[in-house]
């Protein structure tokens, strides 16, 4: 993405779109074959919670791949073994026919509203789990997708009432603690859901962004993805916003010089060593998702107080009536916060996309800048 080169024969995303359908089949093998186990120890609460959770699976990996791809390929079932007697029968279930972006978010609300009756509930002890929460934070982000404003501000407050609340010290999502050799904090009061790893395991995707903390030498002679943009140190310098860019971003020194000098180079910070967690779901997403959803439908000041508890948690000043006096600004502000609280995360395409801002945004993003040259 940031070279702009994006096609058909990157082997990249041939391997992003292989591993959801994949993921999606071995969905659909828990879903169609848990009942077909003959073991009457089995007992049927727990057949309904496993497909339950493999429903919220299956729900994600579909909302993700349609939200990158659009129209994508559908399929619910196993694939049978072929054979000369049945290939036409299972031809179609090997190669569906694409579904559009409307249908498949259908098929996710179907999948992940079926699934909360039998998902297990939020473990404050263990955030890995596909539970209930889950499910309504998915379905807030889809239903934002699809601008039911309504739906949102339902399911937002159904994670709020499962007791998801933001975590008192932002470092504590991404720090890791050199004493212990460890992250910092795993179940965070503000964590949905999260990939965990501990030592003997590991993250790759921390040899992808940056400097692993843990092994500061290891896999650092190559360049890494997701730069951070002179653009989004500028939005943090602007609002003096140091503790989430500190949090954010950190400056190093390397072998390569694609955008920055090579002796002060930025690199994405949030995955920062190979026993952090990745977060995949939290409550700052929610919460600013309905403000959003407030602001849509006229209540400017809820929005405007969602907001502002986010700003406190790194002693920000609240709006003012520049920022919350229309929906416009207040729309814009809740855009220019997402930016800031979620940099880095993989919201910030589809938070322009929603917004109506991408072209806008992506037209300038290449204009010369101090310090471009």
């Amino acid at each position: 993405m940031e070279t702009n080169a994006l096609d058909a024969s990157n082997p990249d995303i041939a391997r992003d779109w292989d591993r959801y359908l994949e993921d999606i089949a071995k969905a659909n093998v828990v879903i169609t074959n848990i009942d077909l186990v003959p073991d009457p120890t089995f007992a049927e609460s727990e057949r309904q919670q496993w497909k339950a959770e493999a429903k919220i699976f299956r729900g994600m990996m579909i909302f993700d791949l349609a939200h990158w791809f659009g129209n994508i390929p559908l399929n619910l079932t196993e694939a049978p073994d072929i054979t000369a007697d049945n290939i036409e029968e299972v031809y179609p279930i090997y190669f569906p026919k694409p579904v559009t972006q409307d249908s498949a978010y259908k098929q996710v609300i179907a999948d992940l509203t079926e699934a909360i009756p039998y998902a297990p509930a939020l473990n404050a002890g263990d955030k890995t789990r596909l539970s209930k929460t889950v499910a309504y934070a998915l379905l807030a982000k889809l239903y934002a997708e699809l601008g039911d404003w309504d739906k949102v501000i339902e399911y937002s407050d159904l994670v709020f009432a499962d007791g998801i609340r933001l975590e008192a010290n932002y470092a504590d999502l991404f720090g890791y603690d050199e004493d212990k050799k460890d992250a910092v904090l795993r179940n965070s009061v503000e964590s949905i859901l999260e990939m965990q790893y501990y030592a003997g395991s590991g993250s790759w995707v921390t040899w992808m962004f940056g400097r692993d903390m843990a092994d500061p030498e290891s896999n650092f002679t190559w360049a890494k993805w997701i730069t951070p943009s002179r653009d989004l140190i500028k939005a943090f310098e602007k609002e003096g916003d140091n503790i989430r860019y500190n949090q954010t971003v950190v400056w190093d020194a390397c072998n390569w010089s694609n955008y920055y000098p090579a002796n002060n180079y930025p690199f994405m910070y949030k995955c920062r060593s190979a026993y952090n967690s990745i977060i995949k779901l939290r409550g700052a997403d929610i919460q600013l998702l309905k403000a959003e959803a407030l602001a849509h439908k006229g209540d400017l000041a809820g929005a405007a107080v969602l907001v502002d508890e986010i700003r406190a948690r790194f002693t920000l000043p609240a709006l003012d009536i520049s920022k919350t006096g229309s929906e416009e600004a207040m729309l814009n502000s809740i855009l220019n916060e997402r930016r800031l609280e979620l940099a880095l995360e993989g919201q910030r395409l589809f938070d322009l996309i929603r917004f109506g801002k991408l072209m806008e945004v992506m037209n300038n993003i290449n204009q010369p800048c101090e310090g471009s040259m």
